[in-house]
């Protein structure tokens, strides 16, 4: 049996959910915004069962930091770590986005790195 895992979002992925449901909802429609969340909804869901299928973001890697795992949904990156038992959402982001200054600014120095 495989072991489950409980998943969880921090306030800023939350934050990020809703911010790019919004800006979704208003530049293109409700239906576009509604696909992304359930889109990003099924793929974060699928970490309850496999944690570790993400890889370590490349940002991160290149500094010997390898304690978080990302998901993509093109554009969309979904940044996590995982515990014993749970998962904890942290980021989630366009990834055409500067992502090694958000990385640095959302985890790391959050983090203490």
């Amino acid at each position: 049996m495989t072991k489950r895992y409980t998943v969880r979002l921090s306030r800023s992925a939350e934050r990020d959910l809703a911010d790019i449901a919004g800006y979704l909802s208003q530049a293109a429609s409700f239906t576009v915004a509604a696909a992304f969340l359930d889109t990003m909804l099924e793929r974060i869901a699928e970490l309850e069962q496999f944690p570790e299928r993400g890889a370590v973001p490349r940002e991160l890697e290149a500094l010997g930091i390898t304690g978080f795992r990302q998901l993509s949904a093109k554009p969309w990156r979904v940044i996590y770590r995982t515990s014993e038992t749970t998962v904890t959402i942290l980021l989630i982001a366009d990834g055409r986005r500067d992502m090694q200054a958000l990385l640095e600014r959302r985890l790391l120095r959050s983090n203490g790195l």
